[in-house]
This record gives structure tokens, C-alpha cells and sequence, in this order.
């Protein structure tokens, strides 16, 4: 039998070729501006290389070294923070030439801006810890006595010794205005937060631009406004809750603001898929928007504590000064931390100055007391919340069963003890 040959297509040949002779992108590449170049290395785009650490150590030292010449050569500088400045600046002009030796523009621009970041940070970071040092140092001489703690300056005067008196009556009258303010804010704000997303309209429009321009208010505008309505006009006497009321007048609209931030952050689908199921738009704000907001909703509330608990003129004007202790807010003047503090350091002598310092020592120690407890708070989800309870039911199933292990030989021995022989 005879056999034939297929003649091989031309098209397929061609193609073929084609493919053997493409160029691998794995070793050109092609430049937008034609020419072919070669494939950068890969960069990371994260952590620290060894190189960089080099080029800030190189960089440091080579603007510490120029600026002491020019400090002490060109031109004279006296103070420690002129010297510093131009440090940085030559620091940064070392540190950008450095990684320009070996990386592109763009990369450089990225590095740099790294370094300036980070030393806006350390330096912040650096602030606070500063005064918190120094808050501590100056008030170390009061912090460690008990008397501090348990005792008010009814019998205390400007030259009796530390050992005597304390600011029970401040931490008491801190505790009760910022509940309260709290217990007025956190329904009000959250409500008004609520209203500004749902119900959108030219009067929402109106109230978010009210809200926005009062965070800004000064406190001492919040605190003439309670004191000429509530004291004068209603006739409220000087007390806690009028204190309270100002506060709240500063901490409204920063509970407003933040929490209609948290607020709009909710998934549209959420609600969407809620009102489809057939729930109402009450019940969606309560069982969807609300709990799916929580740990941002804890934010807004630590938010507008930290504006309250530390207001000074709001509380002098409303609730006036006392040196003792009242716990009634409904009369009497009740003194918060921040206004103790305005009178101590008012004193000229070392012991109320020292006072004055502790008292401010106390009173970081309370924000950041109630500050983890928002937290502590704000950060149960349901999951969380569902994992404590079966925590706390093992831990009771276990108690239980160590306890009847235990009683029982007892109940016998008991027993058997009763038992006639």
C-alpha cells in the first residue's frame, strides 16, 4: 500500500516559531518609551533592611558631626533645640543622598517620608512620656502617703505637711459629675447619631453643621451658658449636677460627631438585608446597626470623656470650690480633680504645689482607669461574650463538683458519728 505524506501547514509552522522566538519577561523588559531594560530587583515592601539601619547610623552621625562645626564655626548656636533642628535637617539631607546611591527616585522619596513619620512619632510618643515623668516626679512626694487617698482638706491648710489632707473630696466629685454627664451624653448622642443616618433631610443637614461648629465651643462659653439657664434662670443652686450639665454641654458634640462617623462606617447591605427579612427600621437600628457599631461606639464614648473629666472653668463657675467632701450633687459645691489641681498650684508653697501634682498623677490614673473599662466593655462581641459564659459555667461546674467531693466524707463522718453503737 502506498503511503502519503502530510505537507506540514505554513500557518502552523509560523506560529510555532513565533512562540519559540517570544522573548521571556522573565528576563526583558520592555520600557514605555521603547528599548528594552532589564527587570528591577524585587523590594520589600516591609520591615527594616540592614542597609537602611546603616544609612540612618551614617547619616546621624555625619549631620551630628557638620552641625558642631557649624554651631562652633560658621555660625554660633546657643540652645539646645536650635541645635537639634538643624541636626534633623541635615540628618534628613544625608539620609535621602544615601538611598539615592543605589535606588531610584521613587524609592528614595519613600524612604524619606518613612523617616519623617516615624520621627513624628517618636517625638509625640517622647512628649507624652515627658509629661507623665514629669507629672509623677513632681507629685512623688505627696503619692505615697495613705491620707492622700482616704482624707479632704477640711482640716488641711497651705503649710500643714503632706501627712494631713488629701483629695478623697476631688476624686468623689470627679466620679459623680462625669457619671452623670455620661449618663445625659451617651443616650442623647448616640440618639442624635442615629437620627443624623436614618433620617436624612434639610433639618439633619442643619443639625450636623450645629454639631460640628460646637466642637469647637470654649468651655468656658458651655460653662456661662449653664450658669446664666440652669443657676440664675431656673434657679439650681451651685452643685454637681450643674457642673455635670456644663460638662455635658462639652461633650455632646463630640459624642455626636464621632459616633455619626461610626455610624455611617455600617455595611448598607447589612440594613438592607435586614429590612428584607421584614424587620423595621427600629429594629434594624437596635439588632444590626448598634452591635455591628459597638467597639467604634466605645471609641466616641472615651472621646467625649477625655474632653469632660479634664474641664476646669465649666465646673468653677456651675459648682463652685470646696474643701470638703460632698457626695449629694443636688446642693452643696462639689470640687472635680481638674479644680483641685487649679487651686493647689495656685499656692506659692512646695507642699500644695506637690499636692497640685499628685492630684494631676490621680487623675491620669482614673482616665486610663476608665478608659480600659470602655474598652474592656466595647470589645465583647457576641462570640466573646458566649465564651465567658461557657468559662464561667465550667468554672462553677468545677466548683460545684470540688465542693460536694469535699462535704461529703464530712456528711459521713457526721453521720456515722450520730449512729448509736
Amino acid at each position: 500500500m502506498a503511503t502519503t505524506t502530510k505537507a506540514p501547514n505554513s500557518t502552523n509552522a509560523l506560529v510555532g516559531k513565533s512562540r519559540k522566538k517570544r522573548p521571556s519577561s522573565k528576563t526583558t523588559t520592555v520600557h514605555p518609551r521603547g528599548g528594552l531594560i532589564g527587570i528591577e530587583p524585587k523590594r520589600t515592601l516591609g520591615g527594616i533592611r540592614v542597609g537602611d539601619l546603616l544609612s540612618i547610623l551614617g547619616a546621624a552621625v555625619a549631620a551630628f558631626a557638620l552641625t558642631i562645626v557649624l554651631a562652633t564655626q560658621v555660625a554660633p548656636i546657643t540652645g539646645g533645640v536650635a541645635f537639634f533642628v538643624l541636626w534633623y535637617l541635615l540628618f534628613v539631607g544625608f539620609y535621602a543622598l544615601l538611598v539615592s546611591i543605589d535606588d531610584t527616585k521613587t524609592f528614595v522619596i519613600d524612604r524619606v517620608v518613612a523617616v519623617l513619620v516615624t520621627s513624628l512619632g517618636v517625638l509625640l510618643f517622647s512628649v507624652l512620656i515627658f509629661v507623665i515623668v514629669f507629672v509623677i516626679g513632681r507629685g512623688a512626694e505627696a503619692l505615697p502617703f495613705l491620707n492622700f487617698y482616704t482624707e479632704d482638706m477640711g482640716f488641711a491648710g497651705p503649710l500643714d505637711p503632706l501627712s494631713v489632707g488629701g483629695v478623697e473630696h476631688a476624686i468623689a466629685g470627679s466620679l459623680i459629675q462625669i457619671s452623670i454627664a455620661l449618663a445625659i451624653t451617651i443616650p442623647l448622642g448616640i440618639a442624635a447619631a442615629v437620627y443624623l443616618n436614618e433620617i436624612p433631610g434639610r433639618f439633619s443637614r442643619f443639625v450636623r453643621t450645629i454639631v460640628e461648629a460646637m466642637t469647637a465651643l470654649p468651655s468656658i462659653v458651655a460653662g456661662l451658658f449653664i450658669f446664666a439657664t440652669a443657676i440664675l434662670m431656673f434657679g439650681l443652686p451651685k452643685s454637681g449636677l450643674a457642673a455635670s450639665l456644663a460638662i455635658s454641654v462639652m461633650m455632646l458634640p463630640i459624642m455626636i460627631r464621632s459616633a455619626d462617623v461610626v455610624l455611617r462606617l455600617v455595611p448598607q447591605t447589612l440594613k438592607e438585608a435586614s429590612i428584607g427579612l421584614g424587620a423595621s427600621q427600629w429594629k434594624t437600628v437596635w439588632n444590626v446597626v448598634l452591635p455591628t457599631s459597638r467597639s467604634g461606639l466605645t471609641t466616641s464614648i472615651i472621646l467625649a470623656t477625655a474632653r469632660g473629666i479634664g474641664e476646669t472653668s465649666p465646673v468653677l463657675l456651675t459648682s463652685g470650690f470646696t474643701a470638703e467632701l460632698n457626695v449629694n450633687p443636688l446642693e452643696s459645691p462639689m470640687v472635680s480633680l481638674p479644680l483641685a489641681i487649679f487651686q493647689f498650684v495656685k499656692s506659692p508653697e512646695p507642699t500644695m504645689i506637690a499636692r497640685g501634682f499628685g492630684t494631676a498623677a490621680v487623675l491620669m490614673l482614673l482616665v486610663l482607669t476608665l478608659f480600659v473599662i470602655a474598652r474592656i466593655i466595647g470589645g465583647m462581641t457576641p462570640e466573646k461574650s458566649a465564651r465567658a459564659r461557657r468559662r464561667r459555667a465550667e468554672l462553677f461546674g468545677w466548683f460545684a463538683s470540688t465542693s460536694r467531693n469535699l462535704i461529703s466524707p464530712l456528711r459521713r463522718r457526721i453521720t456515722n458519728a450520730k449512729e448509736p453503737s
